[in-house]
């Protein structure tokens, strides 16, 4: 049974998609997904290495500082449509799912003019331009926080679930620290921060981390610092019986398993893991994100209780060492946003956004 998943660009609409298709697999076998995405996103890297069968086709964003070079978002659009209508024809899909990103908006508007099961989900609380477009063609909207309901359209409201982002959720109970410490070769007391700015780094907050190290942690204080490859041979140096630099972190759970807090951007699934591995986070926004929604999600776990927040061109290292110390000198206040986390977590949304999907449409 054909199905169409839709939705990249970049890895924070592509990997919920990857999630859900996998629970939706488990569930019901008989399902045969087919991924459609953009030659120029995060996709074409990632899909080939998937077990999925996958389309990628010539999309492309609105070029809103660039104007004149929206002929291409046009130009792509229509082909996009052609290849869409023939998958179609060939195996006609049962229903469809995006998860938004400019690489999810032909297909989505394909589903709506066919009127095919359309499901959405949605990563952040600042709701992206391709959900807000299609959300009212969906049965239902599921929302990785619950305050992202409140920017969809009212008749998209009410049928917009709560149900988290879909991660690859921890064990449960959590491991114990000391292996995952010792495993890093790092000493079992103390606390230990995870640093890490995405999956490709971050240049601004590697800058001040760095001066962070260098100025001197705090003597209880531990680091796990992921760099990203680009900015690993500038940052290496910082490598000591305190500090483990590394350029990426592959699988992540192994650090978040060793961790206390984190210091890291405010992306809806780094978030959100953070969240179900109960690990306090220190975000730091990425300012250039589309519509601020970084800032939006660290403006809403903060209100939650469930971080601390600050934005880039306020952090130094002086304002992280002593937001840092806050944190680790007071055992209390770190279990009291771990707390908070864990009532907004929703570590098994993958599979509870499957089975929703399977209740609201008839294979037979």
């Amino acid at each position: 049974m054909r199905i169409f998943i839709t939705g990249g660009g970049t890895g924070g609409h592509l990997y919920p998609a990857l999630a859900i298709a996998r629970a939706l697999v488990k569930l019901e076998p008989r399902l045969d997904p087919l991924f459609i995405g953009a030659r120029r996103g995060i996709e074409r890297d990632v899909l080939p290495t998937t077990e999925f069968a996958h389309e990628l086709l010539d999309l492309h964003p609105l070029y809103r500082s660039q104007p004149w070079q929206n002929w291409r978002t046009l130009s792509g659009l229509a082909s996009a449509w052609r290849r869409i209508t023939a998958l179609s024809r060939s195996a006609p899909p049962k229903f469809v799912v995006g998860t938004g990103g400019y690489a999810a908006g032909a297909t989505l508007m394909f589903a709506a003019q066919r009127r095919l099961p359309l499901f959405i989900q949605e990563q952040n609380s600042f709701p992206g331009r391709t959900v807000r477009a299609f959300s009212r063609y969906a049965r239902e909207i599921y929302l990785g926080f619950p305050e992202g309901g409140e920017l969809l359209s009212p008749a998209a409201r009410g049928r917009a679930v709560f149900t988290g982002n879909p991660i690859a959720p921890p064990p449960r109970p959590l491991p114990p620290k000391g292996p995952a410490r010792r495993a890093w070769n790092l000493r079992d007391g103390g606390k230990v921060a995870l640093v890490f700015g995405g999956s490709q780094g971050s240049a601004a907050l590697n800058a001040v981390v760095d001066g962070w190290i260098a100025r001197g942690v705090p003597d209880d204080l531990q680091v796990i610092w992921a760099t990203g490859k680009a900015h690993f041979d500038k940052h290496a140096g910082r490598e000591s019986e305190r500090v483990r630099v590394r350029p990426y972190l592959a699988p992540i759970a192994d650090a978040y398993a060793a961790s206390d807090l984190a210091i890291t951007r405010a992306g809806a699934m780094t978030t959100a893991e953070l969240a179900a591995w109960q690990i306090p986070p220190i975000l730091v926004p990425l300012p250039t994100a589309a519509a601020d929604h970084q800032t939006v999600n660290a403006k809403a776990l903060a209100a939650a209780g469930a971080a601390r927040w600050i934005r880039q061109e306020e952090l130094t290292v002086e304002r992280l060492d002593a937001l840092v110390r806050e944190l680790v000198s007071a055992p209390g206040v770190l279990a009291s946003i771990a707390a908070a986390e864990l009532e907004r977590a929703r570590p098994e949304a993958a599979d509870d956004i499957a089975r929703r999907i399977l209740n609201a449409v008839d294979l037979n």
